[in-house]
């Protein structure tokens, strides 16, 4: 079981970890021994989440997100099997935990009336300032 917040763990039943080989340095031991994780959340089929959470997830997952509405997520930053794991389970739960987070509703605004007269203003100051750069007449 992982737990995501005080209301929302996830069983174990909807994850699926499969081991393999981890590309990189490790000797031999990367040959023989498979330290790299694949974790797949069954985020689609999963009672745990609330529909709208589900659909953030899916945007912030981008192509960790499979068709059949899986998410997959694969570790094989260090040489010990273990350690893969937490990580991966890690990642897991801080994506749902951002998926969480419901996005602010932006509120169109208007600009106030004051500050339309000061634009103006400045940009009419402006437009004096350039029509006197022009060409001095030389007759004194």
């Amino acid at each position: 079981m992982l737990a995501i917040t005080d209301q929302i763990t996830i069983q174990d039943w909807e994850l699926t970890e499969q081991f393999i080989r981890a590309s990189g340095p490790g000797g031999q031991n990367v040959n023989k021994v498979a330290t790299a994780v694949e974790l797949r959340f069954e985020a689609e089929r999963s009672p745990s989440l609330p529909g709208p959470v589900k659909t953030r997830l899916r945007r912030l997952a981008g192509r960790r997100w499979t068709k059949d509405g899986a998410l997959i997520i694969q570790c094989d930053e260090t040489r010990s099997q273990a350690r893969n794991r937490e990580i991966a389970r890690e990642r897991l739960a801080e994506l749902i935990r951002k998926a969480l987070v419901a996005p602010k509703k932006r509120r169109p605004t208007k600009p106030t009336w004051g500050s339309k007269q000061r634009r103006l203003k400045a940009k009419k100051e402006r437009g004096e300032v350039k029509a006197l750069r022009g060409r001095v007449d030389g007759s004194d």
